[in-house]
Formats: structure tokens, C-alpha cells, sequence
């Protein structure tokens, strides 16, 4: 059957067929019509059956015809059946019709209950590039289906600097749902905090711990000591682990010292409790201290917590520090050690007192080789503490570790070493161009070069040594290794220039 036939046949289904037949034929003529056929459509447009509206409204879409659609969508857009809806809103935006009548159907479909319709809606305002209906709009900002709320927000975001979506922009802020003013919240300029205070400061009590997080986060980039009394008032009551955990940090990057009591409070807690330890180390008061002493050994508290408060002694810096963490490097606990390792860090990095150095260099050079999770943190509180060196070597020659020899090569300092030490350095930077793993010859090549521009002096056997930093250049999987490779080579040319 040739398309003429086809197109007589659907046109008499049309007229003389059952529901099944009509919507059959109306889906047909959509697809194979012709122009003339789409004001055919048109014409059933109020037939009383829902599936042949929908075949209706589907097929002006296909047929491309604009002016028929806007003679009949704007109807179908507001059809007694949902699925007539679709089709039509659809075709609307397929063939990209405007006006009032289009403006005014998207809008009333914000509204919705069919979630389909509500996307349909908001990707048909976005297209006519208006926000539609402001209220609706906004109340969409809390709707539960993400891709109906992450459009509205899109579009509202698009919109923010309308008057009329920023007033109320800003009611939904002050008085919407929870999860509506939530992002009303977030998308409403900073600008506006000062507006809205007294709301912000009421939000914290609001039942809606995704409210009060959002509520607070709001207030903390206020300076201002009423926002900062709130939190701190909002933090005695709060309830919430998640909510005072972010309260906690707030305060403390502020250093109220009023965080101390909840705080110590929240110090059990497996959400609350490492942030808790952290806080109690940054207002470093003396309860905070005697607190965080006994939490670093209490078995009861979780890792991280023990962790945070480890990290938290090495910041307060106070004189039995080094002697509280030097025994959590043996903690079974993984994440204790790596705390335990961080504390330190602050510690060498702020200073050790002089009968110190040896205690925490022969510990952490002990850790290095010992605890394959925490080598480069490890490697970072060793640097500078002259002290490891000779425990440096020692590892680096005998070590199965990849890493581990990596590391400790590259802290070979020859500022603190003898010349008899710088000699021997030397023969492990070379040995270890030839080491099976590219990390180790990546800080291998570094220390080579290191080694040359400290001491001016030009190794023996160059021409093999170059010959192997070529390769290196040329073979190292690692841009930054054939850089460092590159370097070693440029030392060596510049010493041997020099020495000339």
C-alpha cells in the first residue's frame, strides 16, 4: 500500500472507526501526513476519547505543523487525562510555540501532579525563557523527584535576579517547605544574609536538621556576634550528630572557646566525635587539653576521634606531647598511627626541644620501615630532622619495600651529612637508578642531582651515569620522573662546565 493509500485509509479510520481504530489512524497520519493533514488532526482534537487526543497532540508534534498546534495544544495542555497532557506539552515545545496561552499552560503544569508534566513544564519555560507562574516555580524547589527539583533550581538560579522570582526567592527562604527552603537558601545571594537574620536565626531551631545545617552554614559567614551567639546557643541544644558536628566545626574555626563543653560532650559520638576532637585542639584550652590526653589512649572512643585528638595534641604543642604520641605509633589501630604520625608532624615542623629530636627521628624512622599505610606521611614529619639520617641509610640499604627506599632516598640530606656520609650517599643514588620500581629511581635521579649542586663535585664514571639518566628521560612512564631525570642531567653538564 502506497502512501496515498495509507493516508485515505487513516483518514476514513478517522471518521468511521472504533477508539482503537481513530487513535490508531490519528498516530498513523502523524507520522506519514502531510502539512494539510495536521489541521485533519486538529479537527478530532476534542474527541471524546483520551487516546485519540493523545494520538492528536503527538501527531502535530511530528508533523511540524506550528500553526495548527497553536490552534488546539494550549487546550490539550489542559486535558482531563494526564497522558494527553504529555503528548501535547510536549509538541509544544517541539515546535517551539510561544505566547501568553503557552506561558499560562507550562505554568498551570507546574502544578501538576503527574511529575512527568512538572519536567514537561519547567523544560517548556526554560525553552520560552520565562520563569512562568514565581510561586509555583519556587514551590518546586521542594519537590521530591530530583529531576523535577533540579530543574526548578536551574531555573530559578537562571531567574534570581527577576524581582518578582527574588522576593519570593527570598519568602521561600524565610517560610518554605524544609526542603524548599533549603535550596532557596543556597541560591539566595549573600547579600541578602543581613535581610533575612531574624529568620535565620529562628531556622535553628526548625524541626528540619537540613534546614539547620543549611541555617548555620548561613550564619558562619556572618562576623557579626549575634550569629555567632546563636550558633553557639543552638549548639547546647542540638540534638543531632550531623547538625552539631558542623556546628562544632563552625565555632572552632572561629575559636569560641563555648565549644569546649559540647564538644567533650559529643567526644563519643561516631559522627560528632572526631570534629569534636578537632575543635578541643583548636581552642587548645586547658580542659580542652586534659581532655584530649585521655582520649588519645581511651580504646572506647572510635579511631578517627583517637586520630583527631592525636593531630590535635601535635597543634597545642604543649610539653608532654611528644610523649603522648610516640607510643600511639604501635596503636593496632591504622588510623590512630596515621594521627599519631600527623601530631608529630606539627611537632618537628613547629620545633622540637632538643632532648626530644633523637626519641621522635628513631621512632620515625622505625614507623617508616614498619607501616607500609603511612610511608609518605611518615617521610613528610621526617623531613628536616637531621637526627634520622643515619636510620635514613640504614633502611634504604636494607629494606624490601619499594616505597620505603623511595622515601628514605629522598630524604638523604647532604647539608648534614659528613663527607664520608656524601660518598656513600652517592653510591646509593647511583645503585638505585638501576632499581626495578620508578618511584625509587624518580628519587633516585633527584638525590643524584641534589647531590651534585650541594657539593660541586663531578661523579665518577659520568659518561655511564649519563647513560642511565637518559634512559630514565626517555623510558619513565612518569612526566614528572623524565623531568627529574632531565634535571640530573643538566646538574651533571653544569658541574662538569664548571670543573672545566
Amino acid at each position: 500500500m502506497g502512501s496515498q493509500q495509507q493516508i485515505a485509509f487513516f483518514l476514513r479510520e478517522l471518521e468511521e472507526g472504533d477508539t482503537w481504530r481513530r487513535a490508531a489512524a490519528a498516530k498513523g497520519l502523524g507520522r506519514i501526513g502531510r502539512d494539510e493533514h495536521a489541521w485533519t488532526l486538529v479537527g478530532f482534537a476534542d474527541d471524546r476519547a483520551a487516546e485519540v487526543r493523545e494520538a492528536v497532540a503527538a501527531g502535530l508534534g511530528r508533523l511540524g505543523a506550528a500553526g495548527a498546534g497553536r490552534a488546539v495544544l494550549p487546550g490539550l495542555m489542559d486535558d482531563e487525562d494526564p497522558w494527553v497532557r504529555r503528548r501535547a506539552s510536549r509538541s509544544a515545545i517541539l515546535l517551539g510555540l510561544d505566547g501568553p496561552a503557552f506561558v499560562d499552560a507550562f505554568s498551570r503544569l507546574l502544578r501538576d501532579p503527574d511529575h512527568h508534566l512538572r519536567i514537561n513544564a519547567l523544560d517548556g519555560l526554560r525553552a520560552l525563557g520565562v520563569p512562568g507562574d514565581v510561586g509555583a516555580l519556587l514551590a518546586l524547589l521542594g519537590d521530591p523527584d530530583w529531576a523535577v527539583w533540579g530543574r526548578a533550581r536551574s531555573l530559578v538560579f537562571d531567574f534570581r535576579k527577576d524581582t518578582a522570582v527574588s522576593a519570593e526567592l527570598v519568602r521561600t527562604a524565610e517560610q518554605g517547605t524544609a526542603d524548599a527552603r533549603v535550596l532557596a537558601l543556597e541560591l539566595l545571594p549573600k547579600q541578602w544574609t543581613e535581610r533575612i537574620l531574624d529568620s535565620l536565626v529562628t531556622g535553628l531551631r526548625d524541626e528540619s536538621p537540613r534546614v539547620r545545617s543549611t541555617v548555620a552554614r548561613r550564619l558562619a559567614d556572618m562576623e557579626d556576634m549575634r550569629s555567632q551567639d546563636a550558633l553557639a546557643e543552638a549548639l547546647e541544644a542540638e540534638e543531632d550528630a550531623g547538625v552539631a558536628e558542623l556546628l562544632i566545626r563552625l565555632l572552632a574555626e572561629r575559636g569560641d572557646e563555648r565549644v569546649t563543653g559540647p564538644a567533650i560532650r559529643w567526644l563519643g559520638d561516631a559522627a560528632a566525635g572526631s570534629s569534636a576532637a578537632s575543635a578541643l585542639g583548636a581552642v587548645g584550652t586547658r580542659m580542652a587539653v586534659r581532655v584530649l590526653r585521655t582520649a588519645v589512649t581511651d580504646g572506647a572512643l572510635p579511631g578517627r576521634t583517637r586520630a583527631n585528638a592525636a593531630k590535635a595534641i601535635g597543634q597545642a604543642g604543649r610539653w608532654d606531647a611528644v610523649w603522648l604520641l610516640l607510643p600511639l605509633l604501635d596503636d593496632p589501630d591504622g588510623v590512630v598511627r596515621a594521627g599519631a604520625v600527623a601530631g608529630l608532624d606539627t611537632l618537628v615542623a613547629d620545633g622540637l626541644r632538643f632532648w626530644e629530636r633523637h626519641s621522635v627521628a628513631g621512632a620515625l624512622v622505625a614507623h617508616l620501615a614498619a607501616d607500609p599505610n603511612t610511608v609518605w606521611q611518615t617521610h613528610n614529619a621526617l623531613i628536616g630532622l637531621a637526627e634520622a639520617l643515619p636510620g635514613l641509610r640504614r633502611i634504604a640499604d636494607r629494606t624490601p619495600s619499594a616505597d620505603v627506599r623511595a622515601a628514605a632516598l629522598s630524604l638523604l640530606d647532604t647539608h648534614n651529612a659528613t663527607d664520608e656520609d656524601t660518598e656513600h650517599d652517592l653510591a646509593r643514588f647511583v645503585r638505585a637508578l638501576d632499581d626495578p620500581d620508578e618511584t625509587v629511581r624518580h628519587h633516585a635521579a633527584e638525590g643524584l642531582a641534589h647531590w651534585v649542586v650541594t657539593t660541586g663535585v663531578l661523579p665518577q664514571d659520568k659518561q655511564r651515569l649519563r647513560a642511565r639518566l637518559i634512559d630514565l628521560a626517555a623510558d619513565a612512564s612518569q612526566a614528572e620522573t623524565r623531568a627529574v631525570a632531565e634535571e640530573a642531567l643538566r646538574a651533571l653538564d653544569e658541574c662538569g662546565r664548571f670543573s672545566a
